[in-house]
């Protein structure tokens, strides 16, 4: 059966983790600037203060998990008033150790993990704007131990850990997607998948790229009108049915033309075109670039 969770997950490639510990204690706050870049934050023990741009400032306790998918500029900080200090994470250089903001010494307020990683795949942008601008997830202690097993992975020289890092991104990134859903999740494939009449009609789509889908169709999966589906699909996924599912075609057309293991035409079979002229022109004005031009220049 084809996730799409996973399979979105698979095509944005995630690698090379970098992480650190962080404590504050007194009055402390520390400004990131934009980053761009996939990171996450596990609160270890304490509580404090999240205020991600263009977001509602929230509280973190002891076991909540945030990922924010793209990092806009953000503040984290105890919960006294203070002029954060400003951070550029692309220059700061790997840590040795604890990072400790505000009192030095005694017992912190709140200790974190903080960490990032990068999408490998040129598709990244496509694919995190199905995901929401920031993940919190509170109580999953499955989530805590992943993380904490990518704190030691990191800091640990052992043979394989590139390897095991990947896998263990791949897992926290699967727990903390799945981990979150519901009517105030923001438009885009989490909020799809967690409404139960167009969950089965997305999943259709995924497992069934090569079918010529007509919205009556999907409308049907959906057990809703035409009407009705097309408009709480747009509502809820934040793009119309045929759009994303155009878009889906393109990303893994993309995938598969990197790996030059298939001919246009059977990568044109592969998502869903009867024929590779038909296939390369549309590639070809989504990308502009022909298909065969695209695949040896990856």
């Amino acid at each position: 059966m084809t996730d799409p969770l996973s399979e979105v997950i698979a095509l944005l490639q995630p690698r090379a983790v970098f992480s650190k510990g962080i404590s504050g204690a007194g009055p402390w706050g520390v400004r990131y600037s934009d980053f761009g870049q996939p990171s996450f934050c596990a609160v270890l023990e304490g509580r404090c203060r999240l205020a991600v741009d263009n977001l509602a400032p929230l509280t973190l306790e002891a076991g909540d998990f945030v990922l924010l998918p793209a990092t806009p500029g953000f503040t984290i900080s105890g919960f006294q008033p203070v002029v954060p200090e400003r951070v550029d994470p692309k220059r700061v250089a790997a840590a040795k150790g604890e990072v400790r903001h505000g009192t030095r010494g005694g017992r912190p307020d709140v200790r974190l993990l903080g960490g990032y990683f990068v999408f490998d795949s040129p598709d990244a942008a496509l694919m995190v704007s199905l995901l929401p601008a920031m993940v919190h997830v509170r109580g999953v202690p499955r989530l805590s131990t992943l993380v904490r097993l990518v704190g030691d992975e990191t800091r640990e020289e052992r043979s394989g850990r590139e390897l095991v890092l990947t896998r263990l991104v791949e897992l926290l990134l699967i727990e903390a997607l799945r981990s979150t859903s519901g009517d105030d999740t923001p438009p885009g494939l989490l909020r799809g998948l967690a409404d139960v009449r167009l969950a089965p009609a997305i999943r259709q789509m995924h497992r069934h790229l090569t079918r010529p889908w007509t919205v009556a169709q999907l409308a049907k999966s959906a057990a809703l009108s035409r009407s009705a589906f097309f408009e709480r699909f747009t509502r809820t996924v934040g793009q119309a049915p045929m759009e994303y599912l155009f878009d889906w075609r393109m990303a893994v057309a993309r995938g598969l033309l990197r790996r030059r293991e298939l001919s246009i035409s059977e990568v044109a079979e592969r998502v869903g075109y009867s024929s590779a002229s038909t296939f390369t022109a549309a590639f070809s004005k989504h990308v502009g670039q022909p298909p065969g031009r695209f695949s040896r220049a990856s």
